[in-house]
């Protein structure tokens, strides 16, 4: 009986379990984590969007805990402290629907040649500054690679537009394994 029902378990419904205790204000204990977890990965991102618009997206750029642990943290930090939005609320729970983007290790990108939009995120870093598209933003804003990195490098990661081209700065790419509802 639960054997089955834990197979079929995804990341996606953990992150729901756990995002419904949290706004409901409830301990989320006994949300189950999928068995599926990879030994490697380097960070999480949970997304929210209702009617098909943004609602909150937070992430943990850090693999070294276990998965389910960083889809809970990021799960709950989307539902109430993403600062762009106002917590959820449990009445909207329900138009609500999660993706959770299991990041890839990021590597030092040497060349442009080798970003393939759709297929990898990137982190533009210079000093203190860092910001994160995932790969899914270039394909739903039909961004090509210049405008992925400079819209990376301004809205997220506070500098110009085009300083992901200044040797100073590293761009990091990544791929990511992306659970959808």
């Amino acid at each position: 009986m639960g054997g089955l029902e834990a197979t079929r378990r995804t990341w996606p419904a953990f992150a729901r379990d756990v995002i419904e205790a949290a706004v409901r204000g409830r301990d989320d204990d006994q949300a189950m984590a999928p068995d599926d977890a990879p030994e490697e990965y380097g960070g999480v991102f949970v997304t929210l969007k209702k009617f098909g618009r943004l609602r909150g997206c937070m992430g943990i750029l850090d693999g070294s805990r276990p998965l389910a642990e960083t889809v809970r943290d990021a799960a709950r930090t989307a539902a109430l402290r993403d600062p762009r939005f106002s917590p959820v609320t449990p009445d909207e729970l329900g138009d609500v629907r999660i993706e959770v983007s299991v990041l890839s290790r990021p590597w030092l990108m040497r060349s442009i040649d080798e970003l393939e939009i759709g297929k990898h995120g990137i982190i533009v870093e210079r000093g203190a500054r860092r910001g994160l598209f995932l790969p899914q933003v270039a394909t739903e804003h039909h961004l090509d690679k210049e405008m992925f990195l400079s819209r990376c490098s301004a809205e997220k990661a506070g500098l110009s537009p085009h300083a992901w081209r200044d040797p100073q700065t590293r761009v990091w790419l990544f791929t990511a394994d992306i659970y959808s509802e």
